[in-house]
């Protein structure tokens, strides 16, 4: 099996190109970003990362190039694709993308762009959130 479960934020804008696939069809979007994702267990407090990169086709490359910039929270799944080729040098290059078949944002984009105007919701360091008073005669099930 292979699959990939990421989440994390773009280290730039999503580089996109359009690619024509033959004569007959029309121009496939693709569109490249490296994903920062966040290292668990880092050492002396330190935060590390690993920088992975993902493409996406046709229709999640349209999205991408349409929502995503540099610094989004997103979370992706997809496959592992390797390959090579041969630079100008004529040194042979590995590669290795995630193949992109979902994306979605991870955060609000109130989250991202600006701090939590709410202060009356505030964890209680349990996991769970406090509701401010009144707020529970609203809900139907009291």
């Amino acid at each position: 099996m292979n699959k990939v479960i990421l989440m994390g934020r773009l280290t730039r804008d999503p580089n996109v190109r359009y690619t024509q696939q033959n004569s007959s069809q029309e121009s496939m979007c693709v569109a490249r970003y490296t994903l920062a994702v966040d290292r668990r267990g880092a050492r002396d407090g330190q935060q590390s990362a690993d920088f992975i990169s993902c493409v996406a086709f046709a229709k999640n490359g349209e999205f991408a190039e349409k929502y995503f910039k540099q610094g989004t929270k997103i979370a992706i799944t997809g496959r592992i694709q390797t390959g090579s080729y041969t630079n100008r040098d004529g040194q042979k290059i590995y590669t290795t993308d995630v193949v992109i078949e979902e994306q979605e944002f991870a955060e609000s984009k109130k989250a991202a762009g600006e701090q939590e105007q709410n202060a009356s919701y505030t964890d209680a360091g349990d996991g769970f959130m406090s509701i401010p008073d009144g707020v529970d005669e609203q809900l139907p099930f009291a």
